[in-house]
Parts: C-alpha cells; structure tokens; sequence
C-alpha cells in the first residue's frame, strides 16, 4: 500500500528554521513529482512548493519564495522542504503530495497521494 508519511513539524519562535521530509513507503518515487501544501487555520489548503520527477524544476509560491527550499533524495524516497525565517503566518499543517506530472495545485490531477500532515506553529 502506498503511503506517505510527513515528519519534521514543530513548535518554533519567529525567526527559526524547519525541515520536513516526507518519506514513500509501499509504491515507487520514479518519475513522479513531488509537491508540499499547507492548510492554516480556517483556510483552504495551498500550494506551497513543488519538484518535479527529474530534479530539474521547482517552482514556490510567492508566500515562501526566497525562505523555503524543495529537494528530494530518491534513494531514500524522500521529499524534503527546508523553511528558513518561520513567521507567526506560516503556522499550518503542511502536506506532501505525489502525482505524476509536474504539480501545480491542489487539484490538477485526478489520483494524487497524500501524506496526513505535520504541524508547525510558529510564535511571535
């Protein structure tokens, strides 16, 4: 069974840094890309970064752009984001999401995997 697994969340003050990884277990990392979202507290959830299957290409959103970096480790069948300069506005469940072809969105393919998420939360 394919699953995805998200770990690295935490507590930190403004200013911190975290990474989270997200490991595959049960299904192949090969020529799938790889995306991190975040749903804060009453919104929806968005995009946050993405990489695709070749290492090649990444794309941020404007809220991270500059603070976060994606990587990925496919000998490990893992994702990482790396969050530098962490803000109170960060504070969310941050989610990894595996597909084939590039992601973009939350909903631009009909069979993604999703992780259960991990929580950072961020204090002023």
């Amino acid at each position: 069974q394919v699953r995805l697994e998200e770990s690295g969340g935490g507590s930190v003050q403004a200013g911190g840094s975290l990474t989270l990884s997200c490991t595959l277990s049960g299904g192949t990392f090969r020529r799938k890309a790889m995306g991190w979202f975040r749903q804060r507290p009453g919104k929806e959830r968005e995009f946050v970064a993405s990489i695709d299957w070749s290492d090649t290409f990444t794309n941020y959103a404007d809220s991270v752009k500059g603070r976060c970096t994606i990587s990925r480790d496919d000998t490990q069948t893992t994702v990482y984001l790396q969050l530098n300069n962490l803000q109170p506005e960060d504070t969310a469940v941050y989610y990894c999401k595996m597909q084939v072809g590039f992601v973009r969105g939350v909903d631009d393919t009909p069979n993604p995997y999703w992780g259960q998420g991990t929580q950072v939360t961020v204090s002023s």
